[in-house]
């Protein structure tokens, strides 16, 4: 999953993308509503987590103005906005969530989460394919039922994988969805994690490689 963070406060928005970061979610940070609707215009992000009163564009209009796509990341409002009416202003603006400040982060990943899982038809809890299971919400994986400790990364390739078994991504898109921005995009970084994956996984190996196009779920080892 990959979430754009829209925060002037930089310590507040650095603790939320490492706080993201250790649960496999790449995030990264834009402080002006300007910069993140470029942003989203460039990448492909899940989830945006986005503060009302930033410069530049006013974070209501960047709503607004995302809310005119065919299609956008949802959209999390984060705001020191506590009271009833503000909060109602900001799902009229088309806000699909809204978090009032001070928050619990345990408290924020679950939403974010949620709101991930919205942008996927029928897009299940937990994702299951070649006898793996993969539980986002509870950052584990298991293979018939033995639990597989995988790092961030690691984890982050496998989701990604794992949400349309049998169809082949390639590397440069696991790169953007895994990795933030500052990401080498001529970096070995996707080749590594795969070849630690399958090993971690075990044989039969689930992950295969379609060579000059990318990586996919091997289905038929269910069979």
């Amino acid at each position: 999953m990959r979430v754009l963070i829209v925060e002037d406060e930089p310590y507040l928005a650095e603790a939320i993308q490492d706080g993201l970061s250790l649960h496999s979610i790449a995030a990264d940070i834009v402080t002006n509503g300007v910069d993140a609707l470029n942003s989203i215009d460039v990448n492909d992000y899940e989830v945006v987590l986005l503060d009302r009163d930033i410069p530049g564009i006013h974070g209501d209009e960047v709503c607004r103005r995302l809310n005119l796509r065919a299609e956008r990341p949802a959209i999390l409002m984060v705001t020191a906005a506590r009271r009833t009416e503000e909060k109602v202003e900001g799902f009229r603006l088309g806000a699909d969530d809204y978090l009032a400040k001070p928050f619990e982060f345990a408290e924020l990943l679950a939403r974010v989460r949620a709101l991930g899982r919205r942008q996927f038809t029928a897009r299940p809890t937990n994702y299951e394919a070649a006898g793996v299971t993969l539980d986002p919400f509870r950052h584990e994986v298991t293979r018939d039922g033995r639990f597989i400790r995988l790092s961030r990364k690691e984890f982050a390739v496998l989701e990604s994988l794992m949400r349309d078994p049998g169809r082949v991504i390639s590397a440069e898109t696991l790169l953007e969805e895994a990795w933030d921005e500052n990401a080498n995009p001529f970096t070995q970084s996707v080749k590594v994690t795969i070849s630690s994956l399958r090993r971690k996984l075990g044989e039969p190996w689930v992950i295969r490689t379609e060579p000059g196009v990318g990586y996919r779920i091997d289905r038929t080892v269910d069979e």
